[in-house]
């Protein structure tokens, strides 16, 4: 199991360098950032200086070897760049230090504060909404993917697939809207809830965070939809197959009752594609819900990204992409790992 771990964050590894491939030459590739951030109002020498200290008055390979010196754990700086950009680590050495750090993101364009820190500050919206969505989900989703097969040809089976079909071809920008205009605000009055709204409030007075988890009740509603949807579609799917096999027959014959075949032996053994489609999908919601947190005002990497796009913040939008594509990557491996718990066959292979 630990070569198996070992080959798949090669492979992740792999992965996330093409990704910092793309995002450099994406977002820094083209034009001159420095305009972005002194404005409108700035002489040549401010530019000049800005130009400096992100490297643009080098060379573009310079500069995408300096972008992957910062965003990389292992890295190469001098004493007074540690200083500067406050790194946190492990270095040894001289005047050139090599060292283990946390991936420097550079600075906003914006508000000068760290990357990191924005995001991370923005990252348990983001972690908070996911887990709700996909609570809904499989709390939903599986029993009745389960009940849908067991009662094949019945009302119940044709009502779960035609919802599960609606919920799958509905965008969820389009359920965020329908959703936030019916319960947050046509029936605010008897729903008690708003569209707009985060998992804290600030008291006005005092300053102090109050959590507010009522508030996530629409948005983890609507970011579930989707997911619920197509796993109750695998559900279903996945058990129908399993219960025409011989060994289902077998445990029947020797009088094991349907509960226990249906929930101990059938659902254990359908469970494949359904851990595919949760991991799948949570990598997605985690990685940030763009637009659904964007129409529900709800702070997450997703809102933090669109309004660093408005505002065309690249360091930002570049630490955001690399967040995603590293929850992919290990929520993928974390997927690969559940199959061998889930299905002993996988374990065998």
């Amino acid at each position: 199991m630990l070569r198996f771990i070992t080959k798949k964050l090669i492979y992740g590894l792999l992965v996330l360098v093409g990704v910092v491939i793309l995002v450099f030459f994406l977002f820094q590739g083209f034009g001159d950032p420095s305009r972005l951030i002194m404005g409108q109002t700035g002489d040549s020498a401010t530019q000049a200086n800005i130009r400096k200290e992100l490297y643009l008055d080098q060379p573009k390979w310079k500069q995408f070897f300096y972008y992957v010196n910062d965003v990389s754990p292992i890295s190469i700086y001098s004493s007074n760049e540690i200083k500067e950009k406050k790194l946190r680590g492990f270095f040894i050495g001289g005047e050139k230090k090599v060292g283990l750090k946390i991936p420097y993101l550079r600075k906003s364009y914006q508000t000068k504060k760290e990357v990191g820190s924005v995001l991370t500050e923005a990252m348990p919206g983001t972690l908070i909404l996911a887990f709700a969505a996909m609570l809904i989900a499989v709390v939903i989703g599986i029993p009745l993917g389960v009940l849908a097969a067991v009662k094949k040809g019945s009302w119940v089976d044709t009502s779960s697939v035609f919802a599960s079909i609606v919920g799958i071809s509905a965008p969820s920008f389009f359920m965020g809207i329908i959703i936030a205009y019916i319960f947050g605000f046509l029936l605010s009055d008897w729903t008690g809830l708003h569209i707009n709204g985060n998992w804290f409030d600030v008291d006005e007075i005092t300053g102090e965070r109050k959590r507010t988890l009522h508030n996530l009740i629409l948005p983890a509603f609507t970011l579930g939809i989707r997911p619920l949807a197509i796993i109750t579609q695998l559900t279903r799917s996945a058990m129908l197959d399993i219960l025409n096999q011989d060994y289902i027959r077998t445990a029947y014959a020797k009088g094991l009752g349907k509960m226990q075949v249906i929930w101990k032996h059938t659902l254990r053994n359908a469970l494949n594609p359904v851990i595919t489609a949760v991991t799948g999908w949570f990598a997605e919601l985690l990685a940030g819900a763009f637009f659904v947190e964007y129409i529900f005002g709800w702070k997450g990497i997703g809102k933090v990204t669109v309004d660093a796009l408005e505002k065309l913040d690249f360091p930002v939008v570049m630490g955001s992409v690399l967040i995603s594509a590293t929850f992919f990557i290990l929520i993928n491996i974390l997927a690969d790992v559940l199959y061998g718990v889930v299905d002993p066959r996988v374990r065998v292979q």
